[in-house]
């Protein structure tokens, strides 16, 4: 994995704000959408079922977002991978791929979870029509081993992953849209695991360790 671009502290706080208020910003505009629908008077069903639907993927969303992204407890806190597996399986219920987890549940140094989520999200990303991810958790106990396998139509592993991945330097700035695949190198660095990525016309492996 080659060496990473530098972004100041102060940008990549404001460039993961940016992400996370991308990522509730549709499911919020829905339950509004729902509460103005109530206030007309129109189809009330209609309305607390929106709104209802809505509510659950802006809270799975911000559930998600507080461990892929946010400090989650102090320097060097441990989190359960149960609890990781959790997140992801409500956010995923919004997206497009089914999600299969494979592993023990173990307790991990936090940033070691952290890229876990984020691998999740780039694995998203490669199956763009929907899909399967399958994530394996393996030797938890010493030294940790994530795969996450992608099939689907049409995979493809993601540009400006690859381009950073590559020790590519970007030919336009970091901003909301790459912050994600930047961060999640960043992640790796900061865990002492290398990221690598295999290719086929079925299947996208990343593998973390």
């Amino acid at each position: 994995m080659a060496e990473l671009v530098t972004l100041s502290a102060p940008d990549l706080a404001a460039l993961l704000c940016s992400r996370v208020c991308h990522d509730i910003i549709s499911p919020v505009g829905a339950i509004n959408n729902g509460l103005e629908l109530l206030d007309e008077g129109g189809a009330d069903e209609d309305a607390m079922n929106l709104i209802r639907t809505s509510a659950r993927n802006a809270s799975a969303r911000l559930q998600f977002a507080r461990i892929a992204f946010g400090a989650a407890g102090s320097a060097g806190m441990q989190i359960d991978t149960g609890d990781a597996q959790a997140v992801a399986t409500a956010y995923l219920a919004n997206e497009k791929p089914d999600l299969v987890w494979n592993g023990p549940r173990a307790l991990l140094p936090k940033n070691q979870v952290k890229l876990l989520l984020n691998l999740i999200l780039i694995s998203i990303g490669t199956i763009p029509r929907g899909g399967k991810i399958t994530v394996t958790l393996e030797d938890t106990d010493a030294k940790p081993r994530f795969s996450l396998a992608s099939a689907g139509p049409m995979v493809r592993v993601p540009p400006k992953f690859l381009e950073l991945h590559s020790g590519g330097r970007p030919e336009e700035p970091i901003d909301a849209h790459s912050v994600q695949p930047y961060y999640t190198l960043l992640l790796a660095k900061e865990a002492g695991m290398e990221i690598s990525i295999r290719t086929t016309p079925e299947e996208i492996l990343l593998t973390a360790s």
